[in-house]
């Protein structure tokens, strides 16, 4: 397994990431982070909210609903993070009682031709800390339907991270990321980790980040672009 920050630094256009981690002092961390290529995409922060993290435009910028929207949800059983509207989907079927592998099913890619974005989600049961990822890509070929993926994670070791993105890019030509890769870290705390990961990104593409504690609920150390 490569380290966390290698493998983002190799990949300098990851769209959207999300991270989760088992850090050194033994915490379950989340990171969600922005990257954008065009100056609509550039101009979005992350506003903390109540038990939530909104993605908003700045600027005159007008909302766009696969920019912007609410990218993490949490209450007394579940948090809800990822890179689109269904999380809100996801969050609302779990709070109605659904378990997570079908509050993740029969979601959809965005509707963004040529790139055909997936939507990537974590869920994590605030009381064990047991995990799902779950992506909605758009099928090979001239296959228009959806494919999902939901990944069960028990359990994280310490220095272990799982990380989900929706491309891979050398910056210039960009392919939908194929599944969840299974990485490591030496960082020491959620602190460290949100520092780790800036710093990997591409200071020509990185927008915003967020670290989280998914069973403390949303608790976000935030970092934007100037």
């Amino acid at each position: 397994m490569s380290d966390i920050g290698e493998a983002l630094t190799v990949n300098r256009y990851p769209g959207r990431v999300l991270v989760l981690a088992r850090t050194g002092d033994g915490e379950l961390t989340g990171v969600y982070a922005l990257t954008g290529r065009s100056p609509s995409s550039k101009a979005r922060r992350i506003v903390p909210g109540d038990a939530e993290l909104r993605v908003e435009a700045t600027g005159e910028h007008a909302h766009d609903r696969l920019r912007h929207y609410t990218a993490a949800h949490s209450d007394d059983r579940w948090t809800v993070f990822g890179n689109g509207e269904q999380v809100t989907t996801v969050f609302e079927r779990l709070s109605a009682g659904a378990h997570p592998a079908v509050a993740l099913d029969e979601l959809d890619y965005e509707p963004d031709p040529p790139i055909w974005t997936p939507r990537i989600t974590v869920v994590v049961d605030r009381r064990d800390g047991t995990a799902w990822l779950g992506a909605a890509r758009r099928g090979g070929g001239r296959r228009e339907s959806t494919d999902v993926t939901v990944t069960t994670l028990r359990d994280l070791a310490v220095g272990d991270v799982a990380l989900l993105t929706t491309y891979t890019s050398d910056g210039t030509e960009v392919t939908t990321a194929p599944r969840v890769l299974d990485l490591t870290t030496t960082a020491a705390t959620g602190d460290e980790l949100l520092d780790l990961v800036w710093s990997a990104l591409d200071p020509e593409f990185r927008v915003a980040a967020a670290q989280l504690s998914p069973r403390a609920g949303i608790a976000a150390v935030l970092r934007h672009a100037p």
